[in-house]
């Protein structure tokens, strides 16, 4: 009988050691892989968020202006230089950009917000903006409306729980409110007919236009066709001031953003700003935008622009974010080193079990004429087998929780919901699809089985017969 043969055997000639050895593995790898995919999912929320409704994934600005982010420190775009940058490979098209911070008022209520002169066709196909336009709002009397019709009670229970919630899809509305895709069918005309918010885009000839934040349009309390009024500074030390009707409300993803967000064509924001042809930056939309295809493209786009202008991805532009982000991954992947020392003293316990219990059944083996090498490597093998076991049923159950969680996120609400709101991220928590972090976490719990095995074997070959046969 081969090595592996006899080994396997051995394994459920006592199954409830195999099983507690394996479950102790199972437990590691499971819980490990939940735990590092909800912490990488909702880092990868984060930055998504941040860079795909604000800053992109490269910008080419001032020098000085992430130092200084001011209007004097904006830039006259030459038309040779932005069509070289438009010619590399990986860039599909150049979105300008003026940007500034100014005063928002509505009646009594004033707000310091982010002014962003875009233009409106190519920051639509950078963004998606118009797919951000809100749809649904569940104010106040469209909830009254919708609590007398025939909705499923888990939904007319979920209505209050989202009072003044803004949507710009029905998926995530429909994730919210507990719509099954068995009642969308007759649940959403119903939510149609009485949650629908009138809304539109603009194009670049809306002048004296703007499209607000939802959070900024709940604290200013203003709605579309309303008066906003911005009063700022403009380049040079200019006044700027003007008063704009409110053309559409959009729903950023996060909520830092989406409070002190104004919109506005950008040769309106321009004429505003007495900033004639200047850009405080140009976003470059992407044709692949995996890490390594970005350094690239910011490697070859920094061969050409010159000073003063500066070439910055989005890992510059986010820098605070990103040290926020290692630092919280570094006390996450403490709580899973602390996680992995237990299950370590687990599976160190069970193989003590292990040993111990078959002490005479090595000795009977070795008095018979087996070989110490023999036997190590039969024991290797079934300590291997436990962990691949152990392993891989791990893996197994932890991709339905993952996949799960990945496509109808875990959402806070109340007092948890704030706290994320005060950090500036959406409040909730998905899970990250299955990418190397599932390899690195077997490997970790391989090495754990490894230096068990390591241990038994030393055991084996220091097995004294005598004692072992009186055992």
């Amino acid at each position: 009988m081969k090595d592996y043969q006899l080994a396997w055997k051995n394994l459920w000639r006592n199954k409830r050691r195999t099983l507690i050895t394996a479950a102790s593995v199972f437990f590691a790898v499971f819980f490990a892989l939940v735990m590092r995919s909800f912490q990488l999912g909702t880092y990868d929320s984060m930055y998504k968020n941040v860079i795909e409704s604000y800053t992109g994934y490269i910008q080419i600005q001032h020098q000085d202006y992430a130092e200084e982010p001011i209007l004097d420190n904006s830039f006259e775009a030459d038309p040779e230089m932005m069509k070289k940058v438009k010619s590399d490979p990986n860039v599909k098209d150049v979105v300008p950009r003026l940007e500034s911070y100014t005063l928002a008022a509505s009646g009594s209520r004033t707000q310091g917000v982010m002014m962003l002169g875009v233009d409106p066709e190519k920051e639509e196909n950078l963004s998606g903006m118009r797919d951000r336009l809100v749809k649904f709002k569940l104010t106040e009397d469209a909830i009254e409306a919708l609590k007398s019709t025939d909705l499923p009670d888990r939904t007319l229970r979920l209505l209050d729980l989202f009072r003044n919630e803004a949507y710009s899809s029905t998926g995530r509305m429909m994730l919210d409110l507990g719509i099954s895709t068995e009642d969308s069918t007759v649940v959403l005309p119903v939510l149609r007919r009485n949650a629908s918010f009138t809304n539109k885009y603009f194009s670049g000839s809306s002048d004296g236009e703007v499209l607000i934040g939802s959070g900024l349009s709940d604290f200013l309390k203003i709605n579309v066709g309303d008066t906003l009024i911005l009063m700022g500074q403009g380049y040079h030390g200019t006044s700027a001031a003007g008063n704009f009707i409110v053309a559409g409300i959009i729903k950023l993803p996060s909520p830092d953003i989406d409070k002190r967000i104004v919109y506005m064509p950008l040769e309106t924001a321009r004429e505003l700003y007495a900033a004639p042809g200047l850009a405080t930056s140009a976003v470059l939309s992407l044709k692949d935008f995996d890490d390594k295809s970005i350094d690239k493209t910011a490697v070859r786009l920094k061969t050409f622009v010159a000073d003063p202008l500066a070439v910055k991805t989005w890992r510059e532009l986010n820098a605070l974010l990103l040290n926020q982000m290692e630092a919280d991954n570094r006390s996450g992947m403490i709580m899973i080193g602390i996680l992995y020392l237990v299950i370590a003293f687990g599976v160190f316990g069970t193989v003590l079990m292990m040993m111990a219990e078959r002490r005479r059944e090595f000795g009977m083996l070795v008095s018979v004429g087996m070989q110490k090498s023999k036997l190590a490597k039969v024991v290797t093998i079934e300590m291997f087998l436990m962990g691949l076991l152990g392993v891989i049923s791990g893996i197994i159950a932890s991709l339905p929780l993952v996949y799960y969680g990945h496509f109808r996120p875990l959402r806070f609400t109340g007092e948890y919901a704030r706290m994320y709101e005060d950090y500036g991220m959406e409040p909730v928590m998905p899970t990250l699809l299955p990418d190397t972090y599932y390899l690195w976490q077997t490997v970790v719990v391989m090495i754990i089985i490894s230096i068990a095995i390591i241990f038994s074997v030393r055991k084996i070959f220091r097995i004294d017969l005598i004692s072992s046969l009186k055992a």
